[in-house]
C-alpha cells in the first residue's frame, strides 16, 4: 500500500497547491484555465480510447454500464453526497461534486492505476504508481484552481480504487490481462471525452452513470 499512500498524498498536496494559487485568480482567469484544461483532458481520452481492441466489448460495456448506472442513479447519488460535503465544508465558487467526479475520473481510469496496482500487490515495484503520482500531482494543481476543493476528495476515491487492486493482487491478476485492461481503458477514456465536453459546457452528460461500463470487459473478455 505504500504507492496508494504515495499516490494519495500527491493529489492532496497538489490539490492544496492549486486552491491557494486558485483564490489569485480572477474568474476570466480561472475560465480560461478550465477550458484549456478541458481541452487537455479531451485529448486524453482520445488518446487512451484507442487502446480498445474489440468494438463489441466497448458498444456492450457503454451501453449495459449506462443503463446500470441510470437504474442504480449514480450520478443523483454522488450529486447527493457533493451537496452534503458542500454543507458541511462550504461550497466555494464551484461545486465539489463536480471537482471530485472530474479528478476521480481522471486519476482512477486508465491502464497505469490497474497495472501500477498489480506491480505493487505482486511484484512489490512501485514505480509505475511513483510516475503515476507525479503525474496525479501536477494535475490536482490545475483542477484545484479551477475547480475547487473537490479535487481533494477524489484522493479518497484513489485510495479505496488502487488500494483494492493493491490488496487483491493475487485474486484479480487472473482476471486483469492485457487484453482486459485495455479493454477498460477504452471505456473508461470514452467517459473521458464525455467529462471533457461537459467541462466545455458542450453537453451535459451522465458521466458517473457510466462508470460500471469501465468494469464490464472483465466479463465480457472471458467468453469474447
Amino acid at each position: 500500500m505504500v504507492s496508494v499512500f504515495i499516490n494519495v498524498a500527491a493529489i492532496l498536496i497538489g490539490g492544496c497547491v492549486g486552491l491557494v494559487c486558485g483564490r489569485h485568480f480572477p474568474q476570466r482567469v480561472a475560465d480560461t484555465v478550465m477550458t484549456g484544461l478541458a481541452l487537455c483532458v479531451l485529448y486524453i481520452g482520445i488518446s487512451g480510447a484507442f487502446a480498445g481492441r474489440e468494438i463489441l466489448v466497448t458498444i456492450l460495456s457503454l451501453a449495459l454500464g449506462g443503463a446500470l448506472g441510470e437504474l442504480l442513479d449514480l450520478d443523483g447519488r454522488l450529486n447527493a453526497l457533493g451537496r452534503q460535503l458542500e454543507q458541511r465544508f462550504g461550497g466555494g465558487r464551484n461545486s465539489l461534486a463536480e471537482g471530485f467526479v472530474s479528478a476521480s475520473m481522471l486519476f482512477c481510469v486508465g491502464a497505469m492505476a490497474i497495472v501500477g496496482s498489480l506491480q505493487s500487490g505482486l511484484l512489490g515495484d512501485h514505480s509505475t504508481i511513483i510516475a503515476k503520482s507525479l503525474i496525479d500531482g501536477i494535475a490536482a494543481v490545475l483542477l484545484a484552481s479551477s475547480l475547487g476543493a473537490g479535487v481533494l476528495f477524489s484522493s479518497a476515491a484513489v485510495l479505496v480504487y488502487q488500494g483494492s487492486i493493491v490488496l487483491l493482487a493475487e485474486v484479480l491478476a487472473p482476471l486483469l490481462q492485457d487484453a482486459v485492461v485495455d479493454e477498460m481503458a477504452c471505456a473508461g477514456s470514452l467517459l473521458i471525452v464525455g467529462l471533457a465536453l461537459n467541462m466545455l459546457k458542450i453537453t451535459s452528460i451522465k458521466v458517473t452513470n457510466y462508470i460500471p461500463a469501465i468494469f464490464l470487459p472483465v466479463l465480457y473478455c472471458q467468453f469474447i
